[in-house]
């Protein structure tokens, strides 16, 4: 091989190692992946990060949300395959959703860096919102080759190997939240994502058709800024996405001296905005939380809409709910600045800007386009299983064909 004596092998080395992809998701796949992950994420891996994991998401009760997954692996697997000239080799070892707040960052490492990571071979991370609009920091540098640095934008992707061919980091976020899809590709069969997805949709009962989410143990919601420590000085993060955008909670029953905070993330509750009360039952915050993410998402299509909202359904909160609400507030923020700090913008959203004239009728026409949504994802995942054990690979069936 003849090296031209002007370019650094490694350099060169390290390019033929990744590949971007510009506007391989579009901006309805970015946002969908959005409203999954603010409805259902848990506390992550690192200090000040967020994740959504496919076999949390079964967990909880919400198998349907992996549908909006399937197709994007396929493809990510067949670029993967394509460019490496590895196909029907690779199986996707992890998925998962995973935002990073103000603070977090990363330095210098390659993906397969632990002896417990050594069966990644390829990485793909795709970005679901924009350096500059919707966060700030967070840049992705390479420590060789080209392109040095990765600016994240709405549906692009980098895919390179999980070697040490790739070193690289993740500057600090500044403000705001970068939201991005990760996926490990793995020779080793034995890695196979699928066959444990399968397994755990295999062992829960899916046949209520409810699609209605069961909160995990509250420690998997709980943010402060040292997780380590016995310091409970932080916030629950299902009530702080509501809080941001303008919304609290109220029991259905008197919770407002239990302290339990595990047994209450199970309890029914009611949506109030300002001085007013939403009045309709959510099975759980969770419930409320999915279908208050879903109007952020989905709001502008609502309204031709005409769904009339009964005068009794939207209701003035008493004195004593407003206490309620205040006693229950100081239990859940009990950092109410660092929620704002974490899940706020500086500078406000599109979705938060829409919230500042939010309208009761639209939202309940939402409720009815979210149990629409839900409930055709669960008809999909119903129909596919079947296909998936034998084939032991979660994909995309296509039933019009059969």
């Amino acid at each position: 091989m003849v090296v031209d004596e002007g370019k650094d092998p490694e350099a060169e080395e390290a390019q033929q190692s990744r590949l971007i992809l510009n506007n391989f998701l579009s901006p309805n796949q970015c946002n969908e992946l959005e409203f999954i992950h603010k409805s259902c994420s848990t506390v992550g891996y690192r200090p000040n990060v967020f994740s959504t994991t496919l076999s949390h998401l079964i967990a909880t009760n919400s198998p349907h949300f992996l549908t909006p997954f399937i197709p994007i692996r396929e493809r990510l697997k067949e670029k993967v395959e394509e460019f490496f000239g590895c196909e029907y080799e690779l199986v996707v070892e992890f998925t998962g959703l995973i935002s990073w707040s103000r603070g977090a960052s990363i330095g210098w490492h390659s993906d397969d860096n632990r002896p417990y990571l050594k069966q990644r071979h390829f990485s793909a991370v795709c970005y679901l919102n924009n350096y500059g609009d919707d966060f700030s920091g967070g840049l992705f540098h390479f420590q060789n080759g080209e392109p040095q640095t990765i600016v994240p934008l709405r549906g692009d992707v980098v895919i390179y190997t999980a070697d040490n061919r790739n070193i690289h980091s993740v500057d600090e976020i500044i403000d705001g939240e970068r939201l991005t899809l990760a996926l490990w590709f793995s020779r080793e069969s034995s890695h196979d994502e699928d066959a444990k997805l399968i397994s755990l949709l295999s062992e829960r009962t899916l046949h209520n058709n409810k699609c209605l989410p069961l909160p995990a143990s509250s420690d998997m919601y709980w943010f402060s800024l040292d997780q380590s420590s016995e310091d409970h000085l932080g916030f629950d993060i299902c009530w702080a996405r509501l809080h941001v955008i303008g919304f609290d909670i109220l029991y259905a029953e008197d919770k407002s001296c239990c302290s339990d905070i595990s047994e209450l993330l199970m309890e029914p509750v009611q949506l109030a905005r300002g001085n007013e009360l939403f009045d309709k039952e959510f099975i759980n915050i969770l419930h409320a939380l999915q279908v208050v993410q879903y109007y952020c998402w989905k709001a502008s299509e609502v309204e031709a809409t005409k769904i009339e909202v009964e005068t009794s359904k939207v209701l003035l909160l008493s004195e004593l709910q407003q206490h309620k609400i205040s006693s229950l507030k100081s239990l859940f923020l009990k950092d109410n600045h660092l929620a704002e700090m974490v899940f706020r913008r500086a500078t406000p959203t599109c979705s938060e800007s829409m919230q500042q004239s939010f309208d009761w009728t639209k939202f309940a026409a939402t409720i009815a386009m979210w149990e629409g949504y839900a409930r055709d994802c669960y008809e999909g995942i119903l129909r596919s299983l079947p296909y998936w054990k034998v084939q032991e690979s979660i994909f995309k069936v296509s039933f019009d064909k059969m």
